[in-house]
């Protein structure tokens, strides 16, 4: 969504599944594009919405794993993400490469492609430097939170997409009620059940999003809250307990592939500290199907 709004300047927006796959409802989607992402490409009601998408007027691309699977059978075009074959449920580099082609489709699309293109090649090696930097330290705070049975995850702007993601690492792999929230969600009730058994992930990247973030973590410093920090701008936030610096991206935009590193390291950590396999969460298996 802030891909395609900030570059092209085009309306973008999440749709619902449920809306056409489960209630039927017959949208006209001529002239739209529609994205369908799925790592494996067998997701039954993703591989559904395409088809019915498709049949209503819509272009259609598959962003999978798997560019023989059924969802990319369905679709106009398909964009591989050729991430190799996952080992673990909990998905990582298949997100961090969903992230990475979305923003290269919105960036050709703006006609900035190759400049875009040179940026992410910077932030790929920002990254393996980042990830054993940060899996040093990472054991040692995992620790404190050994106990902790819930959790805030709160973003702002395009970063909402990594405090979504590092909270589903959270419930995945270490059993905790981990809620992704927007940083004024935060500070307009759900504050009010903070203490200081209740820790709060704060993304906090440099950009204009930023000053919400600084409110929200303000007030939940004042609510006692245990406050890591993590993104670009993570020494910004005043009364972090924990403060997990990443590097500043070439563009803003950039910024969610490197803030995502620490959560997702964190959920491994804390996963092993608590004696669960991380690779192989309870319950869960690579294919959701349909029941």
């Amino acid at each position: 969504v802030y891909a395609f709004g900030l570059l092209p300047g085009w309306t973008a927006l999440r749709d619902s599944i449920s809306l056409t796959v489960y209630y039927g409802a017959e949208l006209d989607m001529t002239g739209s594009t529609v994205l369908a992402l799925s790592q494996s490409g067998r997701t039954p009601d993703v591989v559904d919405y395409l088809e019915r998408a498709r049949r209503s007027g819509a272009f259609t691309v598959a962003i999978t794993n798997d560019p023989a699977s059924e969802l990319a059978t369905a679709a106009d075009a398909v964009l591989p993400l050729e991430a190799g074959t996952e080992q673990a449920v909990a998905a990582t580099k298949t997100y961090t490469n969903q992230v990475a082609a979305l923003g290269l489709l919105a960036a050709h699309t703006a006609g900035i492609g190759t400049r875009f293109t040179e940026e992410i090649r910077a932030v790929a090696g920002t990254m393996a430097e980042l990830v054993p930097s940060i899996q040093e330290r990472i054991t040692n705070v995992a620790v404190s939170f050994a106990f902790a049975g819930r959790m805030f995850v709160i973003g702002r702007g395009c970063e909402f997409a990594t405090a979504r993601e590092i909270a589903l690492k959270l419930l995945e792999t270490c059993r905790v009620a981990a809620e992704p929230l927007t940083a004024t969600d935060l500070a307009h009730g759900p504050v009010a059940a903070l203490d200081a058994l209740f820790p709060v992930w704060a993304i906090a990247s440099d950009d204009e999003a930023l000053a919400a973030v600084l409110e929200a973590t303000a007030r939940a410093h004042e609510a006692g809250a245990t406050i890591i920090a993590s993104g670009s701008a993570a020494d910004a936030v005043v009364g972090a307990d924990y403060t997990l610096r990443v590097p500043d991206p070439p563009t803003p935009l950039l910024s969610p592939l490197l803030s995502v590193v620490p959560g997702q390291l964190f959920a491994w950590a804390l996963a092993r500290t608590k004696g669960l396999d991380p690779d192989e969460p309870r319950g869960l298996s690579k294919v959701t199907l349909a029941r």
